[in-house]
């Protein structure tokens, strides 16, 4: 057996259900019904019995509970045994525009709390350049736009906005509030540069397109989206820009930030690493990312 399985099935008898033990997890319930399903072909033993009200164990199952339990704290014991022999030295974080404001400091001084050793190295970079950095072994964790494919990568979602939009005050004033997605026709979407979170600019010209309004050309890839320019684009009154509800920045008199009617853009952040790191300080970084979302 494998230390993920015994956890799985570990999980699934002290939560109960399949779909709670799934949620704390981070897996699909999908994925762990066929974990379990193959570890009891596998041991040629029924280890649960699933009810309409959860699962309960047989004796097969009571008898690897207790086995597995010992096993998990042996492991971690040795993971912590090991810990002592290592030298954490730096994280290097990749960061985006626009994190909720309190999502770092709280992660990083829960961090520094677990491992002060651990020094920070946080790099401003697109979702495309952390992923080549990740790749590359020059980051040791990016929180990015969108979720990168392929099995060298692991990824959690830390984060999930439901975007607004930057107006005018004079232009808000007179659309009202929540605004509707088609009522910005005719003004200029003040976009990003598509090279730089391809997924996540494919998404957002989508949801524009079925609602009616034009994304416009595409952004020169040397062009990067800062505040300095976002505000004054959207303070001339022709343009609009989006922007999550805790947005880190001071606006000005002139600009207001508006709610969408119905929440139809939700902007994602991932935590992304290497599948093959090891280290625990990095574990400690992305564990108080996750929690710090709410469920």
């Amino acid at each position: 057996m494998e230390i993920r399985e015994m956890r799985a099935f570990v999980a699934v008898v002290e939560a109960g259900t399949m779909s709670k033990a799934a949620r704390q997890l981070h897996i699909s319930q999908p994925a762990l019904s066929q974990t379990i399903t193959a570890l009891e072909r596998r041991l040629g033993l029924q280890l649960l019995v699933r009810t309409s009200t959860g699962v309960q164990t047989t004796d097969a199952g009571t008898t690897l509970l207790g086995e597995a339990r010992a096993v998990l704290a042996r492991h971690e014991q040795a993971l912590a045994a090991l810990a002592r022999h290592t030298t954490t030295g730096v994280l290097r974080v990749g960061i985006p525009l626009e994190l909720p404001p309190e999502l770092l400091p709280s992660a990083l001084a829960r961090l520094a709390a677990a491992y002060p050793d651990t020094r920070v190295q946080a790099r401003h970079l697109s979702s495309v350049a952390q992923v080549a950095a990740l790749r590359a072994g020059e980051l040791d964790v990016g929180l990015v736009r969108e979720r990168p494919p392929g099995p060298d990568l692991d990824a959690v979602l830390v984060v999930a906005e439901d975007v607004g939009v930057l107006l005018a005050a004079d232009l808000a004033e007179k659309l009202g509030s929540p605004v509707r997605l088609e009522d910005l026709a005719g003004l200029e979407w003040f976009a990003f540069a598509r090279a730089g979170s391809p997924a996540w600019y494919d998404e957002l010209a989508a949801i524009l397109r079925s609602h009616g309004l034009d994304v416009g050309p595409e952004v020169p890839e040397e062009q990067r989206l800062i505040v300095e320019l976002k505000i004054p684009a959207v303070n001339a009154g022709g343009a609009y820009a989006f922007a999550p509800p805790q947005w880190p920045y001071p606006l000005p008199d002139t600009v207001r930030w508006v709610p969408l009617a119905g929440n139809p853009i939700v902007r994602r952040t991932w935590a992304v690493w290497p599948a093959a790191a090891h280290r625990r300080d990095l574990a400690e970084f992305v564990a108080a990312l996750e929690d710090h979302r709410p469920d």
